[in-house]
């Protein structure tokens, strides 16, 4: 028989949906939109290439981050009142 699965009832907001939510919503939105703004700036290096993808996925996953824990955060409220 296998060993049971522990399960967790998270108080408050389950920040492993929050984190799992992030990171696909910023592949899914982040690459297409890094890969449109490419498009705007003359990157002649690989290492400027990946600098470029590095600071702008950061703000992508920053703009995304932020509004998925908010939504996070009024769902657990609402579900508590």
């Amino acid at each position: 028989m296998p060993p049971h699965v522990e399960t967790t009832d998270p108080d408050g907001v389950d920040y492993g949906w929050v984190m799992q939510t992030t990171f696909v919503l910023t592949i899914v939105v982040g690459a297409p939109v890094v890969a449109a703004l490419s498009l705007f700036v003359e990157l002649p290096s690989w290492g400027q290439r990946a600098n470029f993808a590095i600071r702008t996925g950061a703000v992508v996953w920053l703009c995304i981050g932020i509004p998925v824990y908010l939504y996070a955060r009024r769902r657990v409220g609402a579900s508590e009142a």
